[in-house]
């Protein structure tokens, strides 16, 4: 297996600077693939208009690599809306979406969601809540999809700094999600940031997996797209610099919940009982518990949906 990871790495792990924007555009325009880029966002007005402003100046004014840039607002109680929209951005909110199927909260809810409001041959998904965004994120995950008619999903990996040290973000990434894929899954064990936000696939696969709502969505996007297409369809690509807002431990906690949720109901499924993660927080009488459910409710194939086989038709 270690043979395999490696001859991965070597065939398919790059950096950005291998594909140069005008190889990537003459590809584009070959292939007459279309690209959607979404932005997931839940409460990020002082990020998401940044991030919206490079794409839009960067691949649609200056160069037409993106065709549909999309923030699907996942029920903000601030600005968000009004800021990626003044950016340039199509806002729709999560709940506008296929209104017979009630929305839960979760990142993976959205992501699933995004694909019957957005129309790319590609799409691709960016987090809101970037720092320092360059536009190299959307062309460095993207350009593999439009020059490489065998790749159908590529991730974004990059050095994710915590507290100025380098490479110490993407702890529920070290504590769980490796060493979660290096037991069960070791053909992905070369993913530097398999919980990264920030990745691309065709839709044509995208529409086959099922998604799971919350934030092990990533992981299980991973494990299943191995199954359906084989890890030579499955690349990365290293785009630098990742600066975001970290969360507190009991968040990655329960984060970390979640995705270990996600990988055991694709190890067993059907012989499982609902969880619960209980957490500790100190209170007036000493500490007191919060229980939290971690039963991760999933979404089914995109092309099982009506309204998106309906759409597909017309």
């Amino acid at each position: 297996m270690l043979e395999e990871v490696e001859r991965w790495l070597s065939t398919r792990s790059w950096s950005a600077t291998e594909r140069p924007l005008h190889r990537i555009m003459a590809a584009k325009q070959r292939t007459g693939r279309t690209v959607s880029v979404v932005l997931p966002a839940l409460n990020e007005e002082e990020t998401v208009g940044d991030i919206a402003a490079v794409i839009r100046h960067d691949l649609m004014l200056q160069v037409p690599l993106v065709d549909e840039l999309v923030v699907v607002d996942s029920g903000s109680t601030d600005r968000t809306a009004e800021v990626a929209a003044a950016a340039g951005a199509t806002v729709v909110h999560r709940d506008a979406i296929l209104p017979r199927v009630p929305t839960v909260r979760g990142k993976g809810e959205v992501l699933w969601r995004s694909l019957l409001v957005t129309h790319g041959d590609i799409v691709c998904f960016i987090d809101a809540d970037l720092r320092d965004f360059s536009s190299d994120f959307v062309s460095g995950i993207v350009g593999p999809l439009l020059t490489d008619p065998d790749v159908a999903l590529v991730k974004g990996m990059y050095d994710r700094p915590l507290g100025g040290a380098a490479g110490q973000g993407g702890r529920v990434t070290e504590l769980m999600a490796r060493p979660l894929l290096n037991m069960h899954w070791p053909q992905l064990a070369g993913f530097v940031q398999p919980l990264g936000g920030e990745y691309a696939a065709r839709r044509s696969l995208l529409e086959q997996l099922p998604f799971p709502v919350g934030y092990g969505v990533e992981l299980g996007m991973l494990v299943d797209a191995l199954h359906l297409a084989g890890l030579d369809a499955l690349a990365q690509v290293d785009v630098g610099v990742r600066k975001h807002r970290h969360q507190d431990g009991q968040a990655l906690g329960r984060m970390a919940a979640e995705i270990y949720r996600t990988a055991q109901l694709r190890l067993a499924r059907g012989h499982l009982i609902r969880p619960s993660l209980t957490q500790f927080e100190r209170g007036g009488d000493g500490f007191e518990p919060r229980t939290y459910s971690v039963d991760t409710e999933e979404r089914p194939p995109m092309v099982e949906i009506t309204e998106y086989q309906a759409r597909k038709a017309a």
